[in-house]
């Protein structure tokens, strides 16, 4: 009896050692998106005012659980059934996520402008109830493409192993990327927050270090705006790469037109050109629709 129970003990031990190996070789396969994931989610989640900013990135984590739990099972019936299906589906997301990088690239230059979505302290609050609703909804919505991307990556670099060693890989990789990516929005955003408690934890502290607390603070708080727009701007980058990376990367001929450009250029240019198309026929669409 004790003998099989060390045996059990045994076998899993050298599961979970397996699965941590393997596990190290899909987070190693997917951390470009997982990077793309932070800045794509990072500048979602910012333009809130400041007491609502943690509530709404907890709502977009419950969202990206929630995406992640009907994802892995689709994703382990599709590999076992219909891996047909898999490219159109990856195809279909690398579009949304080009539209919607191709809208803000056309956003700064003037075109189809919206509405800008910060809030501030003195806005009607019905009014920043429904744009943290509309703004959440987007977020989740990004994620939901990002995390089938993020799944189907790792459970490539496993879909040789068993059912079990998938399971345990893919799951905890999309754990990864829900708490890593979302704990470190948090911190991003809560960056003036550290510094004002800096600032004024200076004055209970001698001279020396109250001087390097409060140039850390005020140097937190100078920071934030700048590590928005920043955020901004990569994440909107990152939307093109990935985007047009699953159609550079899935697409013969689309590989062979963009052969030779630099890899991640190619990408950029892909997303770029199918995210343009997009958003013109939707304004064409839209045009027709009013006429």
């Amino acid at each position: 009896m004790a003998s099989g129970i060390f045996a059990v003990l045994d076998d899993v031990a050298a599961l979970l050692d397996d699965a941590a190996v393997m596990s190290k070789v899909a987070a190693k396969k997917t951390a470009g998106i997982l990077g793309d994931d932070l800045a794509v989610n990072a500048e979602k989640a910012t333009g809130f005012n400041a007491s609502r900013e943690l509530p709404v990135i907890w709502a977009i984590t419950k969202g990206s659980v929630i995406n992640k739990l009907i994802i892995l099972p689709l994703a382990f019936l599709l590999s076992a059934y219909a891996t047909w299906a898999i490219m159109p589906i990856l195809l279909i997301g690398g579009a949304y996520l080009s539209y919607e990088g191709a809208e803000k690239v056309l956003e700064w230059f003037g075109q189809h402008a919206k509405p800008p979505i910060a809030a501030n302290e003195a806005d009607d609050a019905q009014d920043l109830v429904q744009r943290e609703a509309a703004k959440i909804k987007a977020a989740v919505r990004t994620d939901f493409i990002l995390s089938i991307e993020i799944v189907v990556i790792a459970l490539g670099t496993v879909i040789e192993q068993s059912l079990t060693m998938q399971l345990v890989v893919v799951s905890f990789v999309a754990l990864l990327a829900t708490v890593g990516v979302y704990g470190l929005v948090a911190m991003l955003v809560r960056m003036d927050d550290a510094g004002l408690f800096l600032i004024a934890r200076s004055e209970s502290l001698p001279d020396a270090a109250a001087t390097v607390a409060r140039s850390v603070g005020r140097g937190l708080v100078a920071a934030l705006p700048r590590v928005i727009r920043l955020l901004g701007v990569v994440g909107t980058v990152a939307m093109l790469l990935v985007g047009g990376g699953l159609f550079v990367h899935n697409i013969e001929w689309v590989h062979h037109r963009l052969d030779a450009l630099p890899s991640l250029l190619a990408e950029l240019v892909a997303g770029l050109t199918v995210g343009a198309l997009l958003v013109l026929g939707t304004q064409a669409l839209a045009r027709r629709r009013r006429n």
